[in-house]
């Protein structure tokens, strides 16, 4: 080895989490090594990769033309690092930019250490009021729901619209209570929203959205729609929500969120779709209605947005959030803490889907707790 040895979790082979032995380089001027102390676990992307499931793995990107094709290799294994949502120690710097001893927010993945270089990623200082454990939100998870809440203002009120305008005054629809839908709803909350409900099957999680604050209604049977449409009437043959946050990887959930809007809506979609999308009927509701469906994907901000709102001003807004709600979404969301060497077994059971009451949030925690 040539850097500096570290563990990480990857995957082998589909099915197969695991913790692999790999290296990062040593730090160099204008760089710092950062010391893993927690990882927050998606139980969405992470696995989909643990399963083999996501599109990287089925199919050939073309990065050119922005597009799959059937034609040309996939991705493969193994995966040599899983993971979005760290907080690490700076525990030694060569630049100013990161001092020593400081807890810092970053993208980097189920990792010991990293080398990071802030002039070429986002590095987040988690400030001394944050609990350490929800900085996992700082980096990146929560940046993806503030994302929404822009391509929401975006859609609604123009390129130049404060972070708010999708929001303010208006009735929201958050189609699923999972950590992007809750922490979307709690922004929406925050940004001024008239009214907020959060559209989702599990009981289990309503009761998590209950217990935030937040109204809720049952979509298991897929009629959450009409609930919303006579809880929000805005005239005659005007009823429904103004913009849907939609925040389930579910087909089922975007029809739901389709059908949930008044005419001329807008649905946000966070979701992240892995089997199609045969549940959509875009003959229906998209067409009658007139209706709006935009991708708010965490690697663009809306078209002539990039300017002002890079991933630290994501982040800034995230952490008003925390601020204001920080001790609920700690004892409601972050669900399981677990030792770093127990994630591979983990992110198995969730592929298999073998747990009967999987976490919500769990996250990593690095050395002893």
């Amino acid at each position: 080895m040539s850097g500096r040895p570290i563990r990480s979790i990857g995957v082998v082979a589909p099915g197969e989490p695991a913790i692999l032995d790999d290296e990062e380089p040593e730090p160099g001027p204008g760089q710092a090594w950062v010391e893993a102390v927690y990882s927050g676990v998606s139980a969405g992307t992470e696995v989909a990769l643990v399963r083999g499931t996501d599109p990287q793995h089925r199919l050939s990107w073309d990065a050119d033309l922005g597009a799959f094709r059937p034609d040309g290799p996939s991705a493969g294994y193994p995966v040599r690092a899983l993971g979005y949502m760290e907080v690490g120690r700076v525990a030694e710097s060569r630049t100013p930019a990161m001092t020593e001893g400081a807890l810092v927010a970053m993208t980097y993945g189920h990792r010991t250490g990293r080398c990071a270089d802030p002039s070429a990623m986002t590095v987040v200082p988690v400030p001394d009021d944050l609990d350490p454990v929800l900085g996992v939100y700082l980096a990146q998870m929560g940046p993806i729901c503030v994302n929404g809440l822009l391509h929401a203002a975006a859609a609604l009120a123009g390129p130049s619209a404060a972070v708010d305008a999708g929001v303010r005054g208006r009735c929201v629809l958050v189609t699923g209570a999972g950590v992007i839908g809750l922490l979307s709803a709690l922004l929406a909350v925050r940004h001024g929203a008239a009214d907020v409900v959060v559209a989702e099957p599990s009981p289990q999680r309503r009761a998590v959205a209950e217990a935030l604050g937040l109204a809720t209604v049952d979509d298991a049977g897929g009629s959450a729609w009409l609930v919303v449409k006579e809880r929000w009437r805005h005239g005659r043959g005007d009823a429904g929500a103004d913009v849907v946050l939609q925040c389930r990887g579910h087909d089922a959930a975007l029809a739901t969120a389709l059908k949930a809007l008044r005419p001329q809506g807008t649905v946000v979609d966070l979701g992240f779709y892995q089997a199609g999308a045969d549940a959509v009927r875009l003959g229906e509701e998209f067409h009658h209605n007139g209706l709006a469906l935009v991708c708010a994907q965490i690697g663009r901000v809306p078209r002539g947005m990039a300017g002002a709102w890079p991933r630290a001003a994501l982040a800034d807004v995230t952490l008003d959030l925390l601020r204001s709600r920080g001790g609920d979404v700690r004892t409601h969301l972050v669900t399981d803490v677990l030792p770093f060497e127990e994630g591979p077994a983990l992110l198995a059971d969730l592929a298999g889907r073998r747990l009967a009451h999987p976490p919500l949030q769990a996250v990593l925690r690095f050395g002893p707790g």
